[in-house]
């Protein structure tokens, strides 16, 4: 079992930047891959991006590619996202969540969620 709690949402204006983390409690977090989710009203959540055990590979979305950086502290048992030039269409609630599978295509392969931080970019 895996706990999960995000952090280190708000408002921003577009240009800006935020850091997200999320805490992991339970066993193992080097033994989970961890991904950054998002969820704007009346759309689909979206795989944002992945970071893998190790921390030595990542993925990301188009959307994101280029403005995000994710990264963990397995030692912290943290991840952390890095957003850069904010965009408004970054607008989202913003999800972490572990998985037992190696590289996880979708969300389906998720099995820990946290709650979600809310992040807000103004134009």
């Amino acid at each position: 079992q895996v706990q999960l709690v995000e952090s280190g949402g708000g408002l921003v204006q577009a240009g800006g930047s935020l850091r997200l983390s999320c805490a992991a409690s339970g066993r193992s977090f080097g033994s989970y891959t961890m991904g950054w989710f998002r969820q704007a009203p009346g759309k689909e959540r979206e795989y944002v991006a992945r970071v893998s055990r190790s921390g030595r590979s990542t993925y990301y979305a188009d959307s994101v590619k280029g403005r995000v950086t994710i990264s963990r502290d397995n030692a912290q048992n943290t991840v952390y996202l890095q957003m850069n030039s904010l965009k408004p269409e970054d607008t989202a609630v913003y999800y972490c969540a572990a998985s037992s599978a190696l590289v996880p295509s979708t969300r389906k392969e998720y099995d820990y969620w946290g709650q979600g931080t809310q992040v807000t970019v103004s134009s």
